[in-house]
């Protein structure tokens, strides 16, 4: 099935069409680390068609208000002209489905798009002010502008369902639980999700026997125990605020700073959460930007702030992933993805070098532009390059949804 699928985000609108399959028969016949090692032309294409590229993809830049500028309706359609102009018509499709940042205690599973879903997810809002309020406008965009196909919810949150309560319970009076649903939910599952299954296929094990630690490092970050494809410790919290910092949000901080800017009068309620989740992290310290290419060129040409943004970012990055390594009984991988955990091959280094006293070993700091094993041979933990791929994701889950749902359940 061809699935268009939505990524929502708060300065675009990312989109592809992905030619979806079972679970099942990705995780066939995965290559062994012999062959990658012995032939990495080989390796590469065969890992290619393990995960398939989307047939086409097409983004919508929203500037830096989101939809302010726009009607994503309007902007939908435009991308249904791009697409057929690419050889990939909407006749073509059998669903749309949608990547949703929160989906609270209520959505543990994909769930196909309707009035009262887009009710609780506009009403989980608070929860996630920079996500779930798009995602709610792109959901009821997709189905004006596609009335005509099944369109379904993917959830990030969804992955992290098995997290022991031990896990997403925070040490706080037990009201704040049962009243108002303080806990951890954890994001970034989507990603976690295929990164696992995809190391199974890079170490040639099978999942459920692999302990791992995923670090997701973009412009948002976390870390993620997974044990046996289960989600069992993760860094991001109630919110995606939490944990690691990040290009601009500031990740833990000690709460105390708040009240101590709070009752100064130094910044408001709003002042302090648009600071923290867009002023902060890496363009909060370097003071200029939050692209960590243009920090890695200030850092080399000697600029201190930048340098000592990039030092925050590995210590950091480096404090969590240890963390997260106790919650395994023991450690097989850790496996980088997201933009810079793909790409910044130097960061990568660094951020392992700090690993070093629980037994982590060194890694090149060569480039690497396909997923492998980036590792030398025998070392445990290995350590893992993947590509994220959530449209995949969510493509799997809206087509194995909408093949079972029964005929007459879908749109507004």
């Amino acid at each position: 099935m061809r699935v268009l699928v939505l990524n929502p985000g708060s300065s675009s609108l990312k989109s592809s069409v992905v030619e979806a399959a079972p679970a099942e028969t990705v995780a066939r016949a995965a290559p062994t680390p012999s062959l990658a090692a012995a032939a990495p032309g080989l390796a590469s294409s065969r890992l290619a068609a393990l995960a398939p590229a989307p047939l086409a993809k097409v983004d919508v830049d929203w500037g830096v208000d989101a939809t302010a500028e726009s009607d994503p309706a309007d902007d939908i359609r435009g991308l249904l002209r791009r697409y057929s102009e690419a050889g990939v018509p909407a006749a073509s499709l059998g669903a749309v489905g949608y990547r949703v940042v929160h989906g609270g205690e209520q959505f543990r599973e994909p769930v196909l798009v309707t009035p009262a879903v887009i009710a609780e997810v506009e009403a989980l809002r608070s929860l996630a002010p920079l996500h779930n309020g798009i995602a709610v406008a792109t959901m009821k965009a997709g189905l004006s502008a596609i009335p005509q196909l099944p369109h379904v919810a993917v959830f990030d949150t969804a992955f992290h369902a098995t997290l022991p309560e031990d896990a997403y319970r925070y040490p706080v009076p037990e009201r704040w639980y049962r009243e108002w649903g303080v806990r951890r939910y954890g994001f970034h599952g989507m990603s976690v999700e295929w990164s696992a299954e995809r190391a199974a296929q890079l170490l040639a094990r099978p999942a459920d026997g692999l302990r791992l630690v995923v670090a997701h490092l973009g412009s948002g970050c976390s870390v993620t125990a997974v044990d046996g494809g289960c989600s069992v410790a993760t860094s991001m919290g109630l919110t995606p605020l939490e944990g690691l910092m990040m290009g601009t949000r500031s990740g833990s901080i000690d709460p105390g700073i708040l009240f101590y800017l709070q009752r100064t009068g130094r910044l408001t309620d709003d002042e302090l959460a648009d600071q923290l989740d867009h002023e902060s992290g890496l363009v909060g310290v370097s003071g200029r930007t939050s692209d960590v290419r243009e920090l890695l060129r200030l850092e080399a040409a000697g600029d201190g702030p930048a340098t000592l943004a990039l030092q925050i970012f590995v210590r950091r990055a480096a404090e969590c992933i240890a963390a997260a390594a106790t919650s395994l009984p023991a450690l097989d991988a850790i496996v980088f993805t997201g933009g810079i955990g793909e790409n910044a091959a130097g960061l990568r280094a660094r951020i392992v070098a700090r690993l070093a006293s629980i037994g982590v070993a060194a890694i090149e700091t060569a480039p690497v532009s396909r997923d492998a094993v980036i590792s030398a041979s025998g070392n445990s933990p290995a350590i893992l390059r993947v590509e994220a791929r959530e449209d995949l994701v969510v493509a799997r889950a809206a087509a194995a949804l909408v093949e079972t749902a029964r005929p007459g359940t879908q749109g507004l």
